[in-house]
């Protein structure tokens, strides 16, 4: 039994092998179009291809499947090794004429001239391929190198648009949108590397457009009014918040909005005190008297009830460590779950009312500034809260952006936060 699933497992990895070696070689001898034919034939017309050695590599490896994962994995990997033509750089005209093949056959009937059951069950996998998280981290892929002179700015066409169209504004998400778990290293080198361009022109943008709001006086250092809401800045507000709706939002990151403190300090003063703590208990306790104090809402029962779930929430958080000394290793276990808590789980449970309810109830700027605290006291949960937003994002990727509103001023109110407090960006004047 033993010889035989390694037998297979040697026949499946040399058939992959030998059509991996065949686009390898392609890429250096023929044109793009003629590339992406030759893909086209061979994964979708199952029929007539040039090289009958890799047509039927490809044929001998189906009936060798033991899932459709397996297939994703292959067809994915293709796919990668077409658009990496030049060291890793990433060819946008393939790519999109990828997704213009793929998009064709989504939600087609098989054609008539699919004759043998191999090439019936080709079509049916590479139908279901696009269906995949692999295809759709391609689409989102796709967005990302193909935003050169885009327009994100909310007109009518815009606003219709899927909110998939967007996450080129969020480098953020990048990791958890742009790769999958079969992603090569490369890969993932490449999108940490789009990720740092894309993060540092975001930061100089902001930065260039909040100096010119001062040097104008459209806005002072020491405080942001509504007066300075004036449509007058000749360099673009890099964010699809309007004016007001950023400025307020740089004034609570950045600002001194709790007793003189602006967050990071408040944050830094909270952690210099949890070192005199001696049980997990009393952590959690003056956990929830740090997270409520800057809780307002204009509901005084929605703030109870509120405050009543995240006491609760946190009550019932790992109760078995309650007699224990407080550690690192339990803040940050606390942090990643009241994150999950307040914003969304996981992919298996993605339910979010209430994070739908604090958007409605104390607006996006208070709802980030609650997610801020927690990050800047455990910094190490700045990619689980990520990864949470790329949940949200994911789920609602098809949706229109005039749809989910909500969670568009979410995410820029969070690229906003995260960039004013764990980027390079320099707004220190403003506090």
């Amino acid at each position: 039994m033993k010889n035989s699933l390694d037998e297979y497992k040697q026949n499946k990895s040399h058939y992959e092998q030998y059509i991996y070696n065949h686009f390898l070689q392609l890429i250096d001898i023929e044109s793009s179009e003629e590339i992406i034919e030759r893909f086209r034939i061979l994964f979708l017309n199952s029929s007539g291809y040039p090289d009958q050695k890799v047509a039927k590599a490809l044929i001998k490896i189906i009936p060798l499947l033991q899932n459709q994962e397996e297939f994703n994995f292959i067809l994915n990997r293709c796919c990668y090794i077409v658009i990496n033509r030049e060291r890793y750089i990433y060819k946008k005209d393939v790519l999109l004429d990828l997704i213009k093949l793929f998009d064709k056959i989504s939600n087609k009937s098989m054609p008539p001239y699919y004759g043998s059951r191999n090439s019936k069950k080709l079509f049916d996998l590479v139908q279901t391929f696009t269906t995949s998280q692999q295809y759709l981290a391609l689409k989102r892929l796709a967005e990302v190198i193909n935003q050169e002179g885009r327009s994100y700015r909310n007109s009518h066409s815009a606003l219709a648009q899927p909110l998939r169209t967007l996450i080129p504004r969020y480098p953020y998400l990048y990791q958890h949108c742009l790769i999958t778990s079969d992603n090569s290293y490369e890969h993932q080198k490449a999108i940490r590397k789009i990720q740092r361009q894309e993060q540092k022109k975001f930061e100089i943008d902001l930065s260039h457009y909040v100096t010119y709001q001062i040097r104008h006086g459209i806005i002072t250092t020491s405080e942001l009014t509504q007066s300075s809401c004036q449509n007058l800045n000749k360099i673009q507000n890099p964010t699809l918040l309007n004016d007001r709706e950023l400025l307020s939002a740089i004034k609570q990151f950045v600002g001194k909005v709790e007793n003189g403190y602006n967050y990071q300090d408040y944050a830094k003063s909270f952690i210099t005190y949890t070192k005199q703590i001696q049980s997990y208990s009393c952590f959690k306790d003056s956990f929830y008297q740090y997270l409520s104090t800057s809780f307002n809402a204009d509901s005084r029962s929605f703030s109870y009830q509120f405050k009543n779930k995240l006491y609760k929430q946190l009550k019932n958080t790992m109760p078995h460590n309650n007699d224990k000394p407080f550690n690192d290793f339990l803040l940050m276990r606390t942090c990643d779950q009241i994150l999950g808590f307040l914003v969304v789980e996981s992919v298996q449970k993605p339910q979010h009312f209430l994070f739908l309810n604090l958007m409605s109830n104390i607006g996006p700027i208070a709802t980030t500034c609650l997610l801020l605290k927690i990050v800047l006291v455990c910094h190490k949960v700045k990619p689980y809260l990520e990864k949470r937003f790329a949940i949200l994002f994911n789920h609602y990727e098809s949706s229109t952006r005039d749809g989910v509103i909500w969670l568009v001023k979410a995410l820029e109110n969070t690229q906003v936060a995260l960039s004013t407090n764990f980027g390079k960006i320099d707004l220190s004047f403003l506090h």
